[in-house]
């Protein structure tokens, strides 16, 4: 579980500081579009590129995600927070400050279970967890020597979430991460999307030697912009430490930026350092009133989380701790997997098409479920009711999921419809046990092993719509006679 170096003498402490961009339409303090992918500089007004006058109003919608996300994170919502003015100056930050809390914020005193790959299950504490306006974007790949400023995500409502330092290996905050992700988009606050920005991580590490209680000198890490990323920069930034402590250095608290390219970290520039934003409140907001309605609404809009729906299936359906994870990664799959087994399939086979067919077909469809649950349960009834074989099924099922319709029309216009009638199958055995008089004989002197291959030579001459199970029950009726 140590580091790398000299290794398992070292004990790592992690916390991080998650910014999650909250689902709303327009900004935090004005009536822009929160949209991603716009032209530079086209979602902006007064208020967001902080010209002289402008005045910002709180986004109701904003807030009333930011108290469902501290009610999923098992916070206390306090009923006044106040909004601070973060003092700063960066090219991206028109205003020269970012409308943030301090310390008064919105929630505090929450915790997050997930499952280490080290530890089992590991409750992690979060701090606080506060709203904010995001700053722009600096582009340094846009004009050779120059930086460009794009404005569209100023003002773009986040909350930033802050775990104690609970966690206690790269994989460890890695997996944290997914779990908060799953949280958040069950709970319908955030889309999570690292890659367009709207969430993104920052973290403390420090290394100790194991049995110390006290915590070594803490380095932030910034500019992390992937899960798999967090997992590296935090490993590359743990055995940094380790090396330097071990060959007699100290470690310096400062910031260091991650490089995916190089898999390295480097120093920020001191001078974009700054230890005193002198926060203080901002005069053109009054302290933030939640009225207890909102956050009662809030509570009772909540979902079931995936941890819960996770033990619900187990218990409820008889699946496997693996297989109820599978099923509840995404909230989409885990109530179209209950609308399969409400259509009235088995739980158990439905599980099976689910995480087999259903999903890989979502996944060679950017994530488009497309075959209605109740197709589904009707095709699972097809096969249990011996109308069609489980790889017939198959080719049912992409076809409806390609083309649509009802899977028995579809099953019988590809001509795959099992033979279920037995006066019909009665037919074919005759014809193969004419024309097998060795086997028979065999068999009728106690090879009985030698069914598997007469059931072969019937679905062979029924071109494959012989119902296999009714095609034995008939062979075994007229071997015996």
């Amino acid at each position: 579980m140590g580091g790398g170096g000299g290794g398992s003498a070292w004990e790592t402490v992690i916390g991080l500081e998650t910014h999650v961009q909250l689902r709303t339409n327009s900004k935090m303090f004005c009536g822009c579009s929160a949209a991603f992918g716009a032209a530079p500089n086209t979602n902006v007004c007064p208020v967001c590129l902080g010209l002289p006058g402008a005045l910002p109003v709180p986004n109701e919608q904003a807030i009333r995600l930011a108290v469902r996300a501290a009610l999923a994170l098992s916070c206390t919502v306090h009923p006044k927070s106040v909004f601070a003015r973060k003092n700063y100056f960066y090219p991206d930050l028109p205003k020269g400050y970012q409308i943030s809390q301090f310390d008064q914020p919105l929630a505090t005193d929450g915790s997050l279970a997930f499952l280490s790959p080290d530890r089992g299950v590991v409750t992690v504490s979060i701090v606080r967890l506060h709203v904010e306006e995001d700053a722009g974007k600096s582009l340094h790949d846009r004009f050779p020597k120059q930086t460009a400023v794009d404005l569209n995500r100023c003002g773009v409502p986040l909350i930033e979430i802050v775990t104690g330092p609970d966690l206690r290996s790269p994989p460890e905050a890695r997996a944290y991460l997914l779990t908060l992700k799953q949280v958040l988009e069950y709970a319908g606050v955030s889309d999570c999307d690292m890659e367009k920005g709207s969430l993104r991580v920052d973290a403390n590490v420090s290394v100790r030697r194991w049995g110390e209680t006290a915590l070594g000198t803490k380095v932030e890490v910034k500019n992390i912009n992937s899960f798999a990323y967090v997992e590296k920069a935090l490993t590359v930034e743990r055995d940094r430490q380790i090396a330097l402590l071990e060959a007699g250095g100290t470690v310096v608290q400062q910031t260091m930026l991650y490089d995916a390219k190089e898999n390295a970290v480097r120093p920020q520039r001191s001078k974009e350092e700054s230890h005193d934003y002198r926060y203080f409140p901002d005069p053109d907001l009054p302290p933030l009133v939640l009225s207890t309605e909102l956050v009662a609404e809030q509570q009772a809009t909540l979902p079931e989380l995936p941890a819960r729906k996770r033990e619900r299936f187990v218990a409820q359906y008889a699946l496997s701790q693996q297989d109820a994870s599978v099923l509840t990664a995404s909230r989409a799959v885990a109530d179209y997997y209950e609308a399969v087994v409400h259509a009235g399939a088995d739980a158990k086979v439905a599980a099976n098409w689910v995480m087999g067919e259903v999903l890989a077909d979502a996944k060679a469809h950017s994530d488009q479920l497309r075959t209605s649950p109740g197709a589904l349960a009707q095709l699972i009834g097809l096969v249990r009711g011996g109308t069609l074989s489980h790889q017939a099924a198959k080719r049912v099922f992409g076809e409806v999921a390609e083309r649509g319709g009802d899977p028995r029309n579809v099953a019988e216009a590809l001509g795959l419809v099992q033979v279920a009638d037995a006066g019909v199958l009665a037919g074919w055995v005759s014809d193969v046990l004419a024309s097998q008089p060795q086997e028979v004989a065999r068999y009728r002197g106690g090879e009985t092993k030698l069914m598997q291959f007469f059931v072969g030579q019937v679905m062979k001459a029924s071109r494959g719509k012989a119902d296999p199970k009714l095609a034995q029950r008939v062979l075994e009726e007229k071997l015996a006679s």
